[in-house]
């Protein structure tokens, strides 16, 4: 089963060779695309992206903006597909809802005393089921990085599974917060404690820490996808999150991903990228692709 029952289910996470990964990263970055293949590529990356807002100044009016482009990216340009969903805080749930109601875009929303994590597990619990019953499709909830870090690890598997418990129907995505796990052992081990917690998928980032989502953490995160799939014949799903705001770096990724998981993980079910910014340069570049002639960035606003 997915969710076990004990923190001691966890396997011992494999030590992780940084030389090894950084070698591996860069054969990825250095693969050409054909341009078929990035046609195809750049309109996969567009229906993967997670628009998002999570600002203190978010207001219903700017939610509306969001939610009408998630379904409108260039009305001048028919036949692009929609993004994959948009995420908000809870508060915003059910207007973004209510808005996506007839698309095929989700509504995800952050929980758990995002993006920082520090909140007793009763806020955190309350958090996610308000999130739920306002209509959230998904939940992206914040690990606690200082228990992690001071050794409590069952604590972190124990608080995972009991939101996991809470979201229903709601896909989990377990937000690792990598910037702030210094070490690619540390990222395995937080990836291996949240999918056996119960994580559907496992995400870098905040957006609000810096590094988020390089190559080599994506790729040790990947590996622990695919070491957990071939024990269990059971998929989860990735997540990168924050700094891949151009075309060429998310198609980077997407070889990554079918290189080691394979092209059932290439579709918005199992891969997406939190990463708003990166809507504007697909756009472009699958305009260029069309047209032959780049559009200005500004053409393209998300906000």
């Amino acid at each position: 089963m997915k969710n076990q029952k004990t923190f001691n289910s966890v396997p011992l996470s494999p030590s992780i060779d940084k030389v090894g990964v950084e070698e591996r990263v860069s054969r990825f970055q250095k693969r050409s695309i054909k341009n078929t293949s990035k046609k195809e590529g750049l309109r996969l990356v567009l229906n993967m992206i997670d628009l998002t807002t999570l600002e203190g100044k978010d207001t219903p009016g700017k939610v509306r903006q969001m939610c009408y482009k998630a379904v409108h990216l260039h009305d001048s340009f028919p036949g692009l597909p929609t993004v994959a969903a948009v995420c908000v805080y809870p508060s915003m749930v059910g207007l973004a809802k209510s808005l996506l109601n007839d698309s095929s875009v989700k509504v995800a929303s952050v929980s758990t005393a995002f993006p920082s994590g520090q909140a007793p597990l009763d806020v955190k619990i309350a958090d996610t089921k308000f999130a739920v019953e306002q209509g959230a499709d998904e939940i992206d909830m914040v690990i606690s990085r200082g228990k992690f870090l001071s050794g409590e690890h069952a604590f972190v598997y124990d608080e995972i599974a009991k939101i996991k418990e809470v979201c229903g129907k709601a896909r989990l995505k377990v937000i690792l917060e990598t910037g702030e796990l210094a070490t690619l052992d540390n990222v395995r081990k937080a990836s291996d404690i949240a999918i056996y917690a119960g994580a559907d998928f496992i995400k870098t980032s905040t957006g609000k820490i810096q590094p988020a989502a390089t190559m080599q953490v994506t790729y040790t995160m990947l590996m622990a996808i695919r070491d957990y799939y071939d024990a269990t014949g059971i998929m989860i799903g990735m997540k990168p999150a924050g700094g891949i705001s151009n075309s060429k770096l998310a198609l980077h990724n997407l070889v990554m991903v079918k290189e080691l998981l394979g092209e059932d993980w290439l579709t918005n079910e199992w891969f997406r990228f939190g990463a708003s910014s990166l809507a504007n340069d697909v756009l472009m570049q699958i305009l260029k692709t069309e047209t032959g002639k780049y559009q200005s960035s500004d053409y393209f606003t998300i906000d």
